[in-house]
């Protein structure tokens, strides 16, 4: 056993020396408080790397399919009145969302940037007690309303009560409606009087679209769209105006769910508009974005730059519509970001790392210093006796 415990001895990296064989100076004083002082400071640094969390980001090939984009927004013009402004979607796979009005929301808004109390759906009240009947008519009492689509019905029995029946079924048939007075519908809803009245007030649009995950643009725009001869076109001759004010301010315009550390850049992007009348484009790169947080929740989101145009007028021989639209394209690749813990096993490495390095480097720190101390001393010993 003697034997052992001898063997066991003699593998000691760590010899011991008695104290009495000790030499404590005031630079090793020093160096000794210095290096403790830094160590405390390296320890502290390291536990709140491990406490917290590091992001890892990788870059992969989007591979899904059949899925959908949400595109959240909220938008005020302060120069285009709620009544005329319309939204539309359509992407390259032919599917169209014209005159969007469910998951949004209007606000009209006074030139001071209030909101305005909002009225029901619907331009102006009834004006006429007894409107046009599909026949040529007055309404009668005890008879039935059903009022004429002025020549867009779609069937016999296709009736048009209200001044945006009659518009949608001109949108449908890709007509203009030129003048709404004449629209016994439009005339007695007081269309032109409403409109007259929200002049030079403006309008605040938030909400949400759910579009195919395709290339596509949403826009923001005057007037009723309807297609004529394969053509996005929209119907501005009934608001009997020659120009359009398009000003915008982004309050916030994002693809997708909010994720830790997302930059939206056009969040706050404001925009006056100084020509007559024009077309505002920007062209987004949406990149799809997955987000796991340390817990493990998954967010399915997407990041995107932009840059922008604005086309006037006057530019070219083709007129370009008044509205801000928004053309976006999809980035094959995909980016994810995954939160994790600093393994303890790799904090442990670092702390000891740490602790020996500063250790061994104030070690030789101030073995050099005493022994430079104790050769100046003894030249100059040697000097005294010469």
């Amino acid at each position: 056993m003697d034997g052992i415990m001898s063997k066991l001895r003699n593998l000691d990296a760590y010899p011991k020396i008695n104290e009495d064989f000790y030499s404590r100076t005031l630079s090793g004083g020093l160096i000794t408080l210095a290096s403790s002082v830094l160590m405390l400071l390296l320890f502290i640094s390291e536990l709140r790397l491990y406490l917290h969390t590091v992001t890892e980001t990788k870059l992969v090939v989007d591979t899904s399919r059949g899925e959908t984009l949400r595109i959240n927004f909220d938008v005020t013009f302060p120069a285009l009145p709620c009544s005329i402004l319309s939204l539309d979607a359509m992407d390259i796979s032919g599917e169209q969302h014209l005159d969007v009005k469910h998951d949004i929301i209007k606000k009209r808004i006074d030139s001071h940037g209030n909101v305005i109390e909002a009225r029901p759906d619907g331009i102006g009240a009834p004006k006429i007690e007894k409107p046009l009947q599909k026949h040529g008519g007055r309404l009668e009492h005890n008879e039935t309303y059903c009022g004429s689509c002025f020549g867009a019905e779609e069937s016999d029995d296709h009736c048009c009560n209200t001044c945006e029946d009659v518009r949608e079924a001109y949108r449908k048939k890709g007509w203009a409606l030129s003048n709404p007075d004449l629209i016994d519908q439009c005339k007695r809803e007081g269309f032109l009087q409403r409109i007259k009245e929200e002049e030079g007030e403006g309008c605040n649009v938030y909400g949400f679209l759910e579009v195919n995950k395709v290339a596509g643009n949403f826009h923001f725009a005057p007037g009723k769209s309807f297609q004529q001869s394969g053509v996005h076109v929209h119907d501005l001759l009934a608001f009997q105006k020659d120009t359009f004010n398009v000003s915008h301010h982004i309050n916030r315009l994002t693809f997708g769910e909010y994720f830790p550390g997302v930059v939206n850049p056009l969040d706050g992007v404001h925009w006056n508009q100084e020509s007559p009348s024009g077309m505002y484009q920007y062209f987004i790169k949406v990149v799809p974005t997955v987000y796991t947080d340390v817990g493990g929740h998954t967010i399915q989101s997407n990041q995107f730059s932009v840059t922008e145009h604005f086309r006037s007028a006057d530019a070219g021989r083709l007129q370009s519509l008044p509205g801000v639209f928004f053309f976006y394209d999809l980035s094959p690749i995909k980016v994810t970001f995954m939160e994790e813990h600093v393994s303890f096993l790799h904090f442990l490495t670092n702390v000891c790392a740490i602790v020996g390095g500063v250790f061994t480097v104030s070690g030789i720190l101030d073995s050099f210093i005493y022994h430079s101390q104790k050769a100046i001393k003894k030249k100059m010993e040697l000097g005294k006796f010469s």
